[in-house]
């Protein structure tokens, strides 16, 4: 695996990568789910790139960006291990030059639930992912669907720029109790992780009482609300359009749509979600599979 630090030598190697390359960018503190992202990449391209970069614009003032867990060498082993071929892993200084003064404004989608909560996260995650894109040139871009209002703001992206990339969305990776994997969850204490699994169970419920034939968004929610075990407590709970995130309200079709929900413990965010697919049973979130071409499985052997 080669280790690059700069736009230019990664670009520079990207560009001799057999391709399609797949491209799998992280704050590092890589688990599971991190690595569920690098082997479907793997399976689904030629070569396989990813970024290790803790990105300062994407956190408020008040948030953990110093605290985030690094863990850099062992991050690097695990990614080599997987088979990543290019690791892109810039300074902040190299990323963002001390006269840095450009950011991409991803409207209306970035101010519902997360970006209501962030003011400006989802501008600085935009704005990071470009860089990266136009650093590594990928073909496509692996994402998973625990952020899934970041997919949505990120596939925005690549449409609405026209970027020759694809964008892949991969199942979230849970705990055997239930509970999405996440860098996170190292802050939890241990009546918090205990009662962190009830956040899927809840989410669990609401989509139940949808396939049930639920057809009020009020109603199928108060299926699960009171489901969280404390500590913990929500901080939101919706069902919302998948493409615009805009809430669902009668007499709007649940189906086809993703339950988003936050809970806090403590000054602990935990992230999650549940797609409800449509009336023919597409997920509205996450990338079918494809299989790569045999020609490309014999360049890469």
């Amino acid at each position: 695996m080669q280790i690059v630090r700069t736009p230019g030598s990664a670009r520079a190697i990207a560009r001799t990568l057999q391709r399609p390359v797949g491209f799998v960018p992280t704050m590092g503190a890589l688990h599971a789910g991190h690595v569920a992202l690098v082997e479907r990449a793997r399976r689904e391209n030629v070569s396989v790139a990813a970024s290790i970069f803790v990105n300062p614009l994407q956190f408020a003032p008040h948030e953990d960006f110093e605290k985030y867990p690094r863990a850099f060498e062992r991050d690097c082993e695990i990614l080599a291990e997987n088979g990543v071929d290019l690791l892109y892993a810039p300074s902040v200084e190299r990323m963002y030059r001390p006269d840095f003064a450009t950011s991409i404004a991803v409207g209306p989608l970035g101010d519902a639930f997360e970006g209501a909560r962030r003011p400006g996260h989802f501008a600085g995650v935009a704005t990071v992912v470009a860089k990266l894109l136009h650093a590594i040139e990928p073909t496509s871009l692996y994402l998973g669907q625990k952020d899934v209002q970041q997919t949505a703001v990120l596939r925005a992206l690549v449409r609405d720029l026209d970027m020759a990339t694809n964008v892949v969305v991969v199942p979230t990776v849970r705990e055997p109790d239930g509970l999405a994997l996440s860098s996170r969850n190292v802050y939890l204490d241990a009546k918090e992780r205990s009662a962190a699994p009830s956040i899927h169970r809840a989410l669990t419920a609401i989509a139940a009482a949808i396939a049930a034939g639920e057809t009020d968004p009020a109603r199928a929610l108060a299926a699960g609300r009171g489901l969280l075990a404390e500590p913990l407590v929500w901080d939101y709970l919706a069902i919302a359009d998948p493409l615009t995130f805009a809430e669902r309200v009668p007499p709007a079709s649940l189906l086809s749509s993703v339950i988003v929900a936050v809970a806090r413990a403590g000054a602990v965010r935990l992230l999650d979600n549940l797609p409800i697919p449509s009336a023919d049973g597409v997920d509205p979130i996450l990338t079918p599979p494809h299989e790569l071409p045999r020609s490309a499985r014999t360049a890469r052997s």
